[in-house]
């Protein structure tokens, strides 16, 4: 019964990799296997690998650099804009200024051009006034004299032209 027992066990199925008497086997391909992915690993992938990641690495490092040099141009050309800008605000301030004092100059001209007109047109107003006042005042001489004739006449009396002249110049004299 002993040797039905040990058939039994013998030809009962289990797990194979369980089985003592493979072990050795087993063994022998588990060390061969391991072997070959090391070699595979260590000879053809992981160089490859290693070689990805120094590029990588090599790539992330230039780029940053590139990024740095680009961020260190941004800023000089932002000071050259501001520099510009400024210098543009000064030549505009300047140009401003400039063509106020030309304006000025142009207004006080054309000021004094236009008070020399005025002034010119006083004098000619002045002078027209001044005729018109002496011809005014001869006028009023004339009528006295003619208005102190006729009132001298109608009243019967008689005077000369000298006496009425005298008389009426220094009435109007005051």
């Amino acid at each position: 019964m002993a040797t039905q027992t040990q058939d039994a066990v013998t030809s009962a199925p289990g797990m194979p990799q369980l089985d003592f008497s493979t072990f050795s086997n087993q063994i022998f391909w588990l060390v061969v296997t391991l072997f070959v992915i090391y070699f595979v690993l260590s000879r053809i992938a992981l160089p490859r690998i290693s070689g990805a990641l120094v590029d990588r690495a090599d790539t992330i490092t230039h780029d940053l650099a590139e990024a740095e040099d680009l961020k260190q141009r941004a800023i000089e050309a932002e000071k050259a804009y501001e520099q510009a800008l400024a210098e543009a605000r000064v030549e505009a301030q300047q140009i401003n200024v400039a063509m106020r004092a030309e304006i000025q100059l142009q207004l006080d001209a054309e000021l004094a051009k236009a008070d020399l007109e005025i002034s010119a047109r006083t004098a000619e107003a002045g002078a027209a006034l001044a005729a018109i006042r002496d011809s005014a005042i001869n006028s009023v001489k004339d009528i006295a004299k003619l208005t102190a004739k006729e009132i001298i006449s109608s009243m019967g009396g008689q005077a000369d032209a000298k006496t009425i002249t005298a008389a009426v110049t220094a009435r109007m004299k005051g």
